[in-house]
């Protein structure tokens, strides 16, 4: 039997519901089930709210007092991060070297795909360092696919330190159907026909074009409703501005459902409810909703990013007229691409990292 071991995830975290903060939230509850203790250090946008899922970060320095504390604890660090942002790396670097000061080898999980803002190494010549580093201290490297496990090693990293663990496992698909919010349900029953889209208010979510496009289809299609979940995580004022002028213009306030957050039962609930998901974002490798749907036998347009799994209909991210086009093919034969879409291996990936983070 493996002995107990101290885990301190450094990482963004429910609420709201995002693809890294739901694996790790899967992550925590799978090594406190085997006997280990997990702590979550949570460094998303809930991180001043007070929760006993996971210690609050209430600025540098508390982020630093905490890290040293679970550290000089025994605590391994398990840090999360992306290529998408500088403020996410620093905070990476800093959780990796306090953990090695205290004398522990931490683990790294490297999240989304293969093109993102400052990641692979060609993207950015003045961060390679950083990201050299940030890739060779860790004991063990985690991402979610072998095309990003080659784009790691670019960096000079030994591929044997480096992992690729799908980040869909069979616990996303674990659900009790739940009624939802009272406005959702309003909008499902006036709508024969929901898209359903999960998005941040971010440039690479390509919220805009998503609006302009749905208000191309809405032109002929009045059965048509749009759902935007997850506009609360993270949003750039721009884009939220951007967004809302483009939604008054186009006069679609009773025609698009905005909705903050859903927490797990009521997201799949709501996606299983939907004629088609929509996923606009073009760097995020292997997407857990994504497989989600295609498990649920939900129809999905997703932007083209050379990664889509087999079943997915894909569009121009950046052309609404052509997000409009596939829109309107694949709602015309809706149950026909429904019942011909292949379910994705699910296999328990949970358990796979858990046992690594473990060293089982």
């Amino acid at each position: 039997m493996t002995k107990p071991r101290k885990i301190l995830q450094v990482t963004s975290y429910p609420p709201p519901r995002s693809g890294w903060g739901i694996r790790a939230q899967f992550v925590k509850r799978r090594l406190e089930t085997e006997g280990h203790r997990c702590v979550v250090l949570n460094i998303g946008s809930s991180r001043k709210m007070p929760s006993t899922e996971y210690e609050t970060v209430l600025g540098a320095r508390d982020y630093v007092s905490k890290l040293w504390k679970y550290s000089s604890d025994g605590f391994i660090a398990h840090v999360h991060v992306n290529g998408a942002s500088m403020k996410g790396l620093i905070l990476a670097l800093v959780a990796e070297v306090i953990n090695l000061l205290a004398g522990k080898r931490c683990f790294l999980t490297f999240h989304a795909g293969v093109e993102q803002k400052y990641f692979p190494r060609e993207k950015s010549v003045l961060l390679r360092p950083a990201f050299w580093l940030t890739f060779a201290i860790p004991a063990r490297i985690i991402c979610n696919s072998e095309a990003v496990r080659a784009k790691i090693e670019e960096y000079g990293i030994s591929r044997s330190k480096i992992c690729a663990i799908p980040a869909f496992s069979r616990q996303y698909l674990e659900f009790e159907p739940a009624r939802l919010p009272d406005a959702m349900e309003r909008f499902y029953a006036r709508f024969p026909c929901i898209l359903f889209s999960y998005v941040n208010l971010r440039p690479l979510f390509h919220p805009v074009e998503l609006v302009e496009g749905f208000a191309k289809l809405a032109q002929s299609r009045p059965d048509v409703g749009l759902v935007l979940c997850g506009v609360s995580g993270y949003p750039e004022p721009d884009v939220l501005e951007a967004m809302s002028t483009r939604i008054a213009q186009r006069r679609l306030d009773d025609r698009i459902c905005l909705v903050d957050d859903l927490d797990h039962d009521e997201f799949l609930t709501a996606l299983s409810r939907a004629a088609v998901y929509v996923r606009t974002h073009v760097s995020d490798g292997v997407c857990s909703s994504v497989l989600e749907a295609l498990a649920l036998r939900v129809p999905v347009v997703a932007s083209a990013n050379g990664h889509r799994p087999p079943g997915v209909v894909t569009y121009q991210a950046t052309d609404p007229e052509d997000l409009r086009k596939v829109l309107e093919d694949t709602l015309s034969k809706r149950d026909a691409i429904a019942a011909a879409l292949p379910r994705p291996q699910v296999p328990d990936t949970v358990s796979v990292e858990v046992q690594m983070l473990v060293g089982a």
